[in-house]
């Protein structure tokens, strides 16, 4: 039996494994996920976001997190899985609302260049890359592969590059790499906010979406088709077939007018269509569509499901799929805004079994009420109770939620730096574990940052605590604000909202040692307070005491104020001037009146003690400062990540170490 005649069943069954899916999480990636598993247990599929309604129901063992524009991370997957098969579905900027050119880049070239020079090593069979037809951006008729491309939009320049890195992989560096450029592919659990779902989700109401101009023609093909080109790629791969790019499309076009009128014969539907010019893309052009002979010649592949039977196959899911989800919510598009419409919880956690499914209960309660796609990172700062296994088991239940643990106690400064670097969102909120910031203050947050603030700070104007402590605490504030080199919010702590330039800011600054609040006032940008109660601890105590807080103040002082040298050279200026004025007073009462010199060695013992005393203090704040220089110029890590906790399943982290690398984009 020859591999154009096998089943599709087979070929997958045939593929070399283990198979790593990159970008799993998404349309086309979650598709050929749920395909690949159908038929064998030794697939992974990575996801980035904390968002991955595609991968409900997917075991954790099958789940892995990777970031790919961190090379920690991707070393790690690469590592773990050791795959010999990868199908890369990862993209950033197909539709209109993306519109980040760096992160477009970054994501679709720059990313991919990592990724191959990472996998360059290892023994692979295949690596199928989701490419574009976008690339030929003006020459978009019916282009064979080796057409001109014309990309226009910086989406398009993109992939179009990454196409060029493929041909140079593949044929120069002998890796196993194809490219395939999909064209307009739908089906089931693509983004709510293509045409073809809205299609779908109208015509089970008898309704009709609003169309873009008529004439415009597209070459749709069904995911299933798409996913049988995945695998034949990665079947048929060799050394003809490595650095090439392949259409991937019927080689039908379909004007939009057209697909109207399919739609209303095949749903069975009297609404009239309406056409929109202002509706589309800005890249848009009039004829869209596919030569896919290549695909046949080398792959043996051609798409078999008709535009009316994909449509009458995808809408029956989707009204399967809707009586369990919301159509409105399965988008990356932001719902309320054009941004400002994510939030990334990190929860620093160290004793804090018994309060983090409290916390985690009124974190989901209260991004549901703002109506925000969210994430919630708890940070086991090594914590000696079972927060572990607590954390474990609300990942288990809920996707939006991931673990990290560290392989001893680094602090709560080193914990909200841990998961402020796998955050995802346009926001990171930090707060404690022990509930004594309350996240339902959280919306207040959100309410001032989208009115413009890049950093909503808690400000804390009553704490649940004796009145003489409180006290202790308000003037050590007003003392670091008077000595400090930056406007240090008074009665701020770590409790706060960072938008994700802050965040990547705050990342790009290095100490080992922070005090992330004091980081917080450096960074600058727009920062506005809001007022709340500190409630005391919830459960068991505080682990904080007199010599915790005097560390605290000690960190927050010489990280932040050079006051205290300032003060020492001052004082020496006028202990200086006041000696020579005492000398001068001596010399003239001793030429002037003998008899009136001091005698004995009581005034010369107070001089010397005090002296002596002003000496040692001298001493030891330059050796506080020094004490601070020692630790960075050791160039230790702030923390060491030992697993990371997903959907239930506890992985190693490996080699995850903080400062290498890590920055949000």
């Amino acid at each position: 039996m020859t591999l154009r005649s096998m089943s599709i069943s087979t070929k997958i069954r045939k593929l070399h494994g283990p198979i790593l899916i990159i970008g799993a999480s998404g349309f086309i990636g979650a598709n050929l996920l749920r395909a690949l598993l159908s038929e064998r247990e030794d697939v992974v599929g990575t996801f980035f976001s904390g968002d991955s309604w595609r991968l409900d129901g997917i075991p954790a063992a099958n789940l892995n997190f990777l970031n790919l524009e961190d090379p920690v991370t991707v070393h790690s997957a690469l590592a773990k899985v050791a795959p010999r098969t990868i199908f890369d579905c990862s993209s950033f900027g197909a539709y209109s609302f993306e519109q980040n050119f760096e992160r477009i880049h970054a994501t679709n070239y720059l990313s991919f260049i990592q990724l191959m020079e990472a996998v360059s090593g290892l023994e692979l069979a295949a690596f199928v890359h989701a490419g574009s037809s976008s690339e030929y951006g003006l020459n978009a008729a019916g282009p064979t592969e080796d057409g001109r491309l014309l990309p226009n939009s910086h989406y398009a320049v993109s992939k179009a590059a990454t196409s060029h890195a493929v041909a140079y992989y593949g044929k120069v560096r002998s890796v196993p790499v194809v490219n395939l450029r999909l064209y307009s592919v739908y089906g089931p659990y693509e983004d709510t906010s293509r045409l073809i779902p809205v299609l779908c989700e109208k015509s089970l109401h008898g309704e009709l979406p609003q169309f873009a101009r008529p004439e415009i023609a597209r070459d749709f093909v069904h995911v299933d088709d798409v996913v049988h080109a995945f695998v034949d790629a990665a079947t048929a791969m060799g050394p003809q077939l490595a650095g090439e790019s392949i259409n991937i499309g019927t080689g039908v076009q379909t004007s939009l007018g057209e697909l109207a009128d399919l739609a209303r014969r095949t749903f069975d539907i009297d609404a009239i269509p309406e056409f929109d010019s202002a509706v589309g893309r800005a890249w848009d052009v009039d004829a869209w569509y596919a030569d896919p002979s290549k695909a046949l010649e080398l792959l043996g592949w051609r798409a078999r499901l008709s535009l009316e039977n994909g449509l009458l196959t995808t809408r029956d899911w989707w009204r399967d799929f809707l009586t369990h989800a919301e159509f409105g919510k399965l988008t990356k598009k932001p719902q309320l805004r054009k941004e400002k419409n994510s939030i990334s919880a990190v929860v620093a956690c160290y004793r804090d079994e018994q309060a983090i499914p409290i916390m985690h209960e009124r974190l989901v309660k209260a991004f549901n009420r703002a109506r925000v796609d969210y994430e919630i990172i708890f940070v086991n700062d090594n914590s000696p109770d079972n927060s572990a296994e607590v954390i474990r088991e609300i990942t288990a239940q809920d996707p939006h939620v991931i673990g990290i643990s560290h392989s001893r106690n680094f602090g709560s400064q080193s914990a909200f730096r841990s998961g402020m670097e796998l955050a995802s969102k346009e926001a990171c909120v930090l707060l404690d574990g022990d509930l004594q910031d309350p996240p339902e203050i959280i919306e207040e947050f959100i309410t001032k940052w989208r009115e413009g603030a890049d950093v909503v700070y808690g400000r804390r104007v009553k704490r649940e605590m004796p009145a003489w402590l409180e006290a202790c605490y308000r003037g050590f504030y007003r003392l670091l604000a008077a000595m400090s080199d930056v406007p240090i919010p008074k009665d701020a702590g770590d409790f706060s909202l960072l938008d994700r330039t802050v965040v990547h800011w705050m990342l790009q600054c290095r100490e080992h040692d922070a005090f992330l609040r004091g980081l917080r006032a450096f960074v600058g940008f727009n920062q506005m307070g809001v007022d709340y109660v500190r409630p005391e601890r919830m459960f068991g105590v505080s682990t904080n005491n007199w010599i915790r807080n005097i560390g605290w103040a000690k960190k927050a002082i010489f990280s932040f104020s050079r006051m205290p040298l300032h003060l020492l050279s001052a004082f020496g200026g006028l202990a200086f001037a006041g000696t020579s004025l005492l000398a001068l007073v001596a010399i003239i009462v001793r030429i002037a009146a003998p008899d009136s010199v001091p005698k004995g060695i009581t005034f010369l013992s107070l001089l010397i003690m005090f002296f002596g005393s002003a000496t040692i203090l001298g001493l030891g704040l330059l050796g506080e400062y020094i004490g601070k220089i020692l630790e960075e110029t050791k160039g230790r890590p702030a923390f060491i990540r030992k697993n990371i906790i997903v959907r239930g399943e506890v992985k190693q982290a490996q080699l995850h170490i903080a400062g290498e690398g890590n920055t949000l984009v």
